[in-house]
């Protein structure tokens, strides 16, 4: 988790920082002293989730920087203050704050209401994630399948892929077009009695014959595979994301047992999960994609 913290007291913003990182609950992407020096553009661009902000503060409060900042920003809100008035309180609440913490800062309070927080966005996450993929089903039809395709043996293929991504939570995704044009190039090679997977450089050489046809320019053939490659992975890295996103809110969460290790190895799930409690810096390890795609596809030969 990011989290951004507002205080005109320096020492409230150093305790707040250590409680923060001594318990693993994540890293500090930046502070300032007053609430007119916040803005939500730059929030978005910190990808900050939580905001830590001081209820009084001498330029603009926290009330007011709620306020301003509250339509664009898509972060959780904390507020502190050692004002213990309802009025100002319920107005908070009004404005959307998740929780409120009264100063003097208890260690204990701090650790088990940011905790609280965190699970709600890593809920939230997981909700987003099923939401997207269910208004992406509802708005497509069977013919919605790859172009070119008649209505012959390798729908099943595409019909469990598609059950697939949705659990994986990238149905909607840009990529997720060209993960089940490559299960429908993969089901075409076996059944020709090819087994061995290609490299996916050739995998998706196949694909792009398949949208433009045999005869592609070079170059545009090399730009599209390398396009192609990039928009795979991305889609890739939203899979892990979303498998650890639910493995921390749930370890026994039945998607989450089924394919994290059949899809990724167990090392580089276990360190987004880190990454994601924010006890671990991003981890650039590559996505093996050809494995990825294996796996894929032999667990959607299961469902058909």
């Amino acid at each position: 988790m990011k989290f951004f913290i507002v205080d005109d007291s320096a020492t409230i913003r150093g305790m707040l920082s250590n409680i923060i990182e001594e318990e693993g609950l994540g890293v500090i992407a930046g502070e300032r002293e007053d609430g007119s020096e916040v803005y939500a553009d730059r929030l978005a661009v910190q990808e900050i989730d939580i905001l830590i902000i001081d209820l009084l503060m001498p330029n603009r409060d926290g009330i007011e920087t709620i306020r301003e900042i509250a339509p664009s920003f898509n972060g959780k809100i904390i507020m502190i203050s050692q004002v213990e008035s309802k009025d100002l309180i319920s107005e908070a609440y009004s404005l959307g704050i998740e929780h409120f913490i009264t100063k003097p800062i208890n260690r204990l309070e701090v650790v088990s209401i940011i905790k609280l927080v965190c699970d709600h966005v890593l809920l939230e996450r997981s909700l987003r994630y099923i939401q997207n993929s269910l208004r992406f089903l509802e708005s497509h039809t069977k013919n919605d399948l790859p172009k070119n395709e008649s209505q012959g043996s390798h729908i099943p293929i595409i019909t469990s892929g598609k059950s697939i991504l949705l659990e994986l939570g990238i149905i909607g995704d840009n990529g997720a077009k060209d993960l089940l044009d490559l299960l429908l190039i993969l089901s075409k090679l076996e059944e020709e009695g090819i087994r061995e997977i290609p490299s996916f450089k050739e995998l998706y050489r196949m694909v792009i014959e398949k949208r433009l046809g045999t005869i592609v320019p070079p170059q545009e053939l090399t730009k599209e595979i390398r396009t192609g490659e990039q928009r795979v992975r991305r889609t890739i890295h939203q899979v892990l994301e979303h498998l650890a996103s639910l493995g921390l809110t749930d370890y026994t969460n039945p998607i989450f047992e089924n394919y994290s290790a059949k899809l990724f190895d167990y090392g580089q799930v276990r360190m987004k999960m880190l990454e994601l409690e924010g006890k671990q810096h991003p981890d650039n390890t590559r996505i093996n994609i050809r494995r990825f795609i294996r796996a894929l596809f032999m667990e959607a030969k299961k469902e058909v």
